[in-house]
């Protein structure tokens, strides 16, 4: 296993890391006992940071991998999760008070079973967190709840706003879906981040499942259009028996300036197969259709759904609250 340090905090974090979003119902039917074994698995691989947050299952993502850690050496591995976004609900999804934040924190430390966790990130609302939600952080890493404090949103500009207004130290970013083959723009940011001394951390090779034989799950938020695109370039990978997801997986982990890359497993057969990528590289034949795919389907293109899955939420709050100024961000880290 390779390992980075995650920006300047010291920690030296695995490249590939554990994403909690496949301990809930969010990819397909989630069971309790593979999961427990899959985390154990990961670590035993030499995986060492797992991400999580109480939105993924409401809890059942956090509480499983706590049960999981239980007589695991603390010292062997490192752990984030989110305050911010909590229940499917939307009147209820999103919470950036202070006070919901010093619950969220210590409910996520139930759940872990844990004394501290490294990272809290969260999807801010800027106004809010600035004068609210970071300075709960701030109060839990004092308090030794948490180590560090990092930012974790869709919206990369909008993290780098952060950074630059904050009185508090921001450590890490967590940026999903923007290091992948239809959309490679974290390059573009990274080494302002690391000027910063922030760590950068990637989830979400396969553009949740976009670049994948499977395909996406239907509530991806992706554009009609995007999806085709995706669909055939999975068909051509299918012609050439190639999966089209170790070919996402393997570019996403060469990118540079990236400390650790989040992967949502379902299963341990996708543990071993992407550590192998990471481990081995890709076969000659591979190569040639990572090649191809890259030519016939992304050249020259960014593809992204930048403007279809917030103007949803911020509508359906708008008629919940009347209130035509909430401003919401989305955290869906997959």
């Amino acid at each position: 296993m390779r390992y980075n340090e995650l920006g300047k905090t010291g920690i030296k974090v695995s490249h590939v890391s554990l994403g909690g979003a496949a301990f809930s119902n969010i990819y397909g039917a989630f069971d309790e006992e593979k999961g427990l074994e899959l985390v154990r698995e990961t670590l035993k691989c030499g995986v060492n940071y797992v991400e999580t947050g109480p939105w993924y299952g409401s809890g059942t993502s956090e509480r499983t991998i706590g049960k999981a850690l239980v007589g695991v050496p603390r010292e062997s591995y490192f752990i984030g999760s989110k305050v911010g976004r909590y229940e499917q609900a939307t009147e209820r999804m999103f919470d950036f008070s202070a006070e919901k934040t010093e619950a969220g924190v210590d409910n996520t430390l139930r759940l872990l079973g844990l004394d501290y966790v490294h990272d809290c990130t969260f999807a801010p609302d800027i106004s809010i967190v600035l004068k609210e939600t970071l300075p709960v952080l701030e109060r839990a890493v004092r308090d030794g709840k948490a180590r560090y404090i990092g930012l974790a949103d869709y919206d990369i500009d909008l993290m780098k706003e952060v950074i630059e207004e904050s009185d508090v130290k921001i450590s890490t970013i967590l940026s999903y879906a923007k290091s992948t083959l239809h959309d490679n723009r974290l390059q573009n940011y990274t080494k302002y981040f690391k000027s910063k001394g922030v760590g950068v951390i990637n989830a979400a090779a396969t553009g949740m499942g976009l670049l994948s034989n499977h395909g996406p799950q239907r509530w991806h938020p992706a554009s009609d259009d995007i999806k085709a695109i995706c669909k055939r370039a999975s068909d051509y990978c299918k012609e050439q028996n190639v999966e089209l997801a170790r070919l996402a997986t393997w570019f996403t982990l060469n990118q540079p300036d990236i400390d650790t890359n989040i992967c949502g497993f379902y299963n341990i057969e996708q543990l071993r197969d992407t550590l192998d990528v990471l481990d081995n590289g890709l076969t000659a034949h591979e190569q040639q259709v990572l090649h191809d795919v890259q030519l016939r389907f992304f050249d020259n293109v960014v593809l992204h759904w930048d403007n279809a899955e917030l103007p949803v939420y911020k509508a359906k709050l708008n008629a919940i609250q009347n209130n035509n100024n909430v401003f919401i961000l989305i955290l869906l880290v997959v």
